[in-house]
């Protein structure tokens, strides 16, 4: 149950940042920090991200591809799949899907996003390439570089009418589809300002610094890890571990090798990692982190006060939608008080709980979750 609270909220004043400018105001503070870093590859340094993300937005633009045009990506978990995040939505709207879905699926959300081109990595077959080839979607080549997340995009030239350069604040950044009532997923299409603010909320209320670096193991085809681990430690000038999807008898190693300050997942991660922490137990001690974020799911409060005994770091449980560009409330950080199976408080957008009648309630009282029907009225 959401709870109002009299405390002032954090609120972001991001309505004029772009995920360029988010990149472009880090790499001027903190040109030579590590941005984006993967397992077995060198890592991306702000500076080398800002000018990465310019020369793929040009690319782009020689082939057609502009503000608000939407391009599709499916391409695995990793920091090619990041930093093409960044760079399409600083030049385009990044619609990015799982590249787990079946023909149907991709024939499905290819068609609903009417995009104008697919990103797929080379080599690797997918049945959305033929999805893309039947339908005449433009399909470009990505084959990644050495450092982690940089590439090379190849495709056809076009000359269509484009409007080239990086977006604006109103301009669409990201396209993703949520299941909503009706069995038909919807699309849900979030604003520069949008995913920026939210981004900036997640970094207030982490208390997030150049210092943090986020192990992320979240499926960048989902609003959690791009908003809540991705975008977030961008906004701070802070680092990015971006592993190749999650798996749990590595997560210990990526923690040895990265030493991070965080890591943001769901429920379901949360066990997985537990499982193995015992026989992991020497790193654990050895790594320490500053939090534990969960979302996108309930948290059970067993689990909760597990992973904060084995981590002796405290657990930040969130709540967030995919419409509301991801965070919406959080348990604050110590000594602020943490409730275990709670949202927490307003992070950013204001919240209030209505009655069955959609009267607001004050401070305090709950809404009945089993209301009593309503006396049959003759009509």
């Amino acid at each position: 149950m959401l709870a109002l609270d009299s405390s002032r909220p954090v609120v972001g004043n991001c309505s004029h940042l772009t995920v360029q400018t988010l990149v472009s105001n880090s790499a001027e503070r903190f040109p030579d920090a590590i941005a984006i870093a993967a397992p077995g590859r060198p890592s991306l340094t702000y500076r080398r991200l800002r000018d990465h993300i310019k020369n793929i937005v040009s690319t782009l633009n020689t082939m057609g591809i502009g503000q608000n045009d939407r391009v599709a990506i499916v391409l695995s978990n990793g920091p090619e799949m990041a930093v093409t995040f960044l760079a399409v939505a600083s030049g385009a709207t990044c619609a990015p899907l799982n590249p787990n879905y079946r023909s149907k699926e991709f024939g499905f959300f290819l068609s609903d996003l009417k995009a104008k081109a697919l990103i797929i990595q080379s080599g690797i077959d997918s049945p959305a390439r033929r999805i893309a080839e039947r339908k005449g979607i433009n399909l470009i080549e990505l084959s990644p570089l050495s450092e982690a997340g940089t590439f090379t995009l190849v495709g056809e030239k076009n000359k269509d009418h484009t409007l080239p350069g990086f977006a604006q604040p109103e301009d669409m950044a990201l396209v993703l589809h949520t299941s909503g009532t009706t069995s038909r997923p919807k699309i849900v299409p979030l604003t520069h300002s949008n995913i920026c603010t939210s981004a900036d909320n997640v970094r207030q209320t982490l208390e997030l610094a150049k210092t943090d670096c986020c192990l992320n193991i979240m499926p960048l085809f989902h609003i959690h890890g791009l908003i809540g681990a991705l975008l977030s430690s961008i906004s701070a000038g802070a680092s990015v571990v971006c592993s190749p999807d999650f798996y749990a008898p590595r997560f210990f190693e990526w923690m040895k090798d990265f030493r991070p300050t965080w890591y943001t997942a769901v429920p379901t991660m949360h066990q997985a990692i537990l499982a193995r922490a015992e026989e992991n137990s020497e790193i654990v001690k050895l790594c320490k982190l500053r939090f534990i974020r969960s979302s996108s799911s309930a948290l059970p409060p067993q689990i909760m006060v597990e992973l904060e005994k084995t981590f002796g770091a405290p657990v930040i449980e969130a709540y967030g939608m995919t419409e509301a560009a991801h965070q919406i409330a959080s348990n604050p950080l110590p000594p602020r008080r943490r409730k275990a199976g709670s949202v927490g408080i307003t992070s950013g957008p204001e919240i209030a709980i209505m009655d069955e009648e959609g009267n607001f309630l004050p401070k305090g009282e709950k809404r009945d979750s089993n209301p009593r029907p309503k006396p049959y009225e003759r009509v």
